[in-house]
């Protein structure tokens, strides 16, 4: 663990590894702040944070573990919820809420600063969204002042609420709206939500406060799906049936988005509340102007290579206590099958055929349905297989690879490769690897291959699962063939 030098007080963030939470990190270290981040497992954030920050092992559900990760602590960000628990998310909520607010407390935290939702008191709220509410009043009963944002939906790239809608346009031309679908939102952009949670650290220090903050517009969902189709070039078409419920609504959404088969019902039950900034306060305390939803969806849009290039699906998941291996999972419109395998190598040494593959060097497994591939390819005006490498040895950003490109390379640790080759859709591949244990001289590393695949329509859908247990089967013997080469590459340096 780092030990922090910074003479500014210590701020402490919980779920940096979260949307929310990995953007607002960067903003804190950006502004030089000095930070703690609380992890479940931190070997997974450890690679993500600046030099100075640092990274505890922690858990909200467990008492023992957060006294020392308050210790000096000065302000507390609280971005926890368990909404994607098996169980009762609501219970998880109000025990981790207790013991966080227990822990502040006795080390003596000046301040906790808090996301929830909007939503009129007194309605008759979901259960996501009064659980949210319900946080907040287990933090103050904490006696430590809490800065508490009630957020409407969140526009960004990657945000759950703004996959779901994309999920739902770009799959479906003609969509069955329920009733909910005509409730009012304001919608607020990632980058004014972060910016909110960062002015709150100059806040005079004193009482607790509750902000509402939205977009410049009160629009319903429909219309940001309509808005999201325009600038998108769809055209899509909604029939409105007042008999589909939420929770008939959540049952489609599982069957449409797979991935949210479980917080999606969750989420889906919130939208028959009207979600609209009533107390305008924050305008007057803040001198941020949040933007209108089109400004959202375009900077959500723009940015969404960049982002997913930036998201490591692996942490987000291994954080989340899944197991080591999954296949065909779906994230927004993104088909995910990731598979990982521990080998007696160090770093470098497992990352050595990774850093070789393709070329002349070959793809380790099934290679001759590589080159099928590659030559059908060539046949439908693609680029096959016979850009080869440029260098046998070493790899760099831009780099053609077969009919893959370098999108992303960071020596013995991760190679990220975007498919050139003709496909209904987009394709990635990427292969990361981390040390068990002792960090860059640990003997013992894991290595995780991913296959990402982002579908176009229909058609892309049908080519994924056609081709996926062929996929599944090459996928799997390569990563034994390079777990093998691993360690030999580990033996003939020892």
């Amino acid at each position: 663990m780092q030990l922090a030098t910074d003479s500014r007080p210590l701020v402490l963030l919980t779920g940096a590894t979260g949307y929310i939470g990995g953007r607002l990190l960067k903003g804190l270290e950006k502004a030089g702040r000095s930070v703690r981040c609380l992890a479940r497992n931190p070997q997974f954030l450890q690679t993500r944070v600046a030099a100075k920050t640092e990274v505890v092992q922690g858990d909200c559900l467990e008492p023992a573990s957060l006294p020392a990760a308050m210790a000096g602590v000065h302000t507390a960000y609280y971005l926890v919820h368990s909404m994607g628990s098996p169980g009762k998310f609501e219970e998880e909520d109000r025990q981790a809420a207790r013991h966080f607010a227990d822990a502040a407390r006795q080390a003596g935290v000046q301040r906790i600063i808090y996301l929830g939702g909007l939503g009129e008191q007194g309605r008759a709220l979901s259960a996501h969204l009064r659980s949210r509410q319900e946080v907040a009043d287990i933090l103050r009963s904490s006696e430590v002042p809490v800065i508490e944002f009630r957020a409407s939906i969140v526009i960004g790239s990657g945000s759950l609420s703004f996959e779901m809608i994309r999920a739902l346009v770009q799959r479906l031309p003609v969509m069955i709206c329920p009733r909910w679908v005509a409730v009012k939102a304001q919608p607020i952009a990632v980058e004014d939500v972060v910016a909110y949670l960062l002015a709150a650290l100059d806040l005079p220090a004193g009482e607790s406060a509750m902000f509402e903050i939205g977009g410049a517009d009160q629009v319903s969902y429909g219309e940001i799906m309509q808005e999201y189709a325009r600038q998108c070039g769809l055209r899509r078409w909604t029939i409105s049936v007042p008999i589909l419920t939420p929770r008939l609504s959540s049952l489609w959404l599982g069957l449409v988005t797979p991935i949210y088969a479980r917080v999606g019902r969750k989420l889906v039950d919130s939208l028959r509340n009207p979600t609209l900034v009533s107390d305008p306060s924050a305008l007057g305390m803040f001198s941020i102007r949040p933007k209108n939803l089109q400004w959202a969806i375009e900077r959500a849009l723009r940015n969404e290579d960049e982002e997913f290039a930036a998201t490591r699906w692996s942490d987000a998941l291994s954080s989340a206590g899944k197991s080591a291996s999954w296949g065909g999972v779906l994230f927004g419109t993104r088909l995910v099958d990731s598979r990982s395998v521990q080998v007696c190598a160090s770093p470098a040494a497992a990352f050595a055929p990774i850093r070789k593959i393709g070329g002349k060097n070959g793809w380790y497994y099934a290679g001759f349905l590589w080159w099928l591939r590659g030559f059908l390819d060539i046949l439908i005006g693609g680029v096959g297989m016979r850009r080869g490498r440029r260098n046998a040895q070493t790899l760099a950003v831009g780099d053609a690879l077969d009919f893959w490109r370098v999108e992303k390379f960071e020596p013995d640790q991760r190679l990220s490769l975007t498919a050139e080759m003709k496909v209904p859709g987009r394709a990635w591949l990427e292969f990361e690897v981390e040390p068990v244990g002792e960090g860059a001289d640990s003997k013992i590393s894991t290595i995780r291959q991913t296959a990402i695949f982002d579908p176009a329509g229909l058609g892309g859908l049908a080519y994924w699962w056609a081709l996926y247990p062929l996929h599944r089967w090459i996928f799997a013997g390569m990563l034994r063939a390079i777990a093998t080469r691993a360690e030999m590459e580990a033996a003939n340096s020892a």
